[in-house]
């Protein structure tokens, strides 16, 4: 499992997601508060096979389960790395609501331990390293 990530304003970053090699389950969360969709998810999977990839534009949180041992993603963003920036959730975090497809065996020690989301940027906790 990874966990959720995004980068917090004023920094914007859109990523485009694709499996390379097994599967996911991807999923991506509106955080932008003027949005119609603010809080809401969806979640695809994303196959070797299928060639498919996401676009995730910025003011979105992102995260995915690895469905088939020995999987590979490939993520390609158009902005550098500022981890100033980084933020996080948990992936079991209630004020999404996302139905994953079963729960995660394997998730870092930093992804487990993200506070609930306050949906107040300003105030977040840093996603550190």
């Amino acid at each position: 499992m990874r966990g959720l990530h995004w980068e917090a304003p004023p920094q914007r970053e859109s990523k485009i997601v694709r499996c390379t090699r097994g599967a996911i389950f991807d999923v991506i969360v509106d955080l932008r508060p003027t949005s119609p969709s603010y809080l809401s998810n969806i979640g695809l999977s994303l196959t070797a096979d299928d060639h498919r990839a996401v676009f995730i534009p910025p003011g979105m949180a992102h995260g995915f389960l690895t469905l088939i041992e020995r999987t590979e993603v490939l993520y390609q963003m158009d902005s550098f790395y500022a981890p100033e920036a980084e933020r996080g959730a948990r992936w079991d975090d209630p004020a999404f609501g996302i139905e994953w497809p079963a729960a995660p065996a394997v998730i870092s020690v930093r992804d487990r331990g993200f506070p609930d989301f306050a949906g107040d940027f300003p105030n977040e906790v840093p996603c550190t390293r």
